[in-house]
């Protein structure tokens, strides 16, 4: 079995609207929300052993937050920077080459990407909120197999979801 959690980035700030989109880093309300959704994760039991993230500042910030919160080592997050702004396709491929040994993945980025891979393995969902997080069970043992044949809605949570 591997576990995969798609994880949209935290709110953003918009303060300077001339910054480069790829360092804005997170608003008030993102430093809020994302150690709040880490600690829903882990009052969830869920315990991941790989991090991989779009290199986006926003991205890697809500991916520290989180592994601070999760007692993850924030060195071992693998940044990815194919990951900012990528296609479905994109997005899949790089998840299929997480080492086998690991078992449950979290993978910070964005959306469209990824709304449209949740799609892609089956998952409906609107719009995947900032500090969304979608969670699919696949009936695999290796990351090269996953796909919407062996997918299964594992959870849906957002900061705003009343629980």
């Amino acid at each position: 079995m591997k576990n995969l959690i798609i994880y949209r980035h935290a709110k953003s700030s918009w303060e300077d609207p001339y910054l480069d989109d790829h360092l804005r880093p997170l608003a008030e309300r993102g430093l809020r929300d994302a150690p709040r959704m880490a600690q829903r994760l882990k009052k969830g039991g869920i315990s991941p052993d790989h991090f991989l993230s779009s290199d986006a500042e926003r991205a890697k910030a809500t991916a520290y937050i989180t592994a601070e919160n999760l007692h993850f080592p924030k060195n071992e997050i693998v940044l990815a920077p194919v990951l900012y702004h990528a296609s479905a396709n994109t997005i899949l491929k790089t998840i299929q080459n997480i080492p086998n040994h690991k078992h449950t993945a979290l993978v910070f980025g964005h959306n469209p990407g990824f709304n449209e891979l949740i799609w892609k393995l089956g998952g409906q969902i609107d719009n995947l909120p900032t500090c969304g997080q979608f969670g699919f069970i696949f009936d695999a043992d290796n990351w090269k197999e996953i796909g919407q044949k062996n997918a299964k809605v594992w959870f849906v949570d957002y900061p705003k979801k009343q629980s």
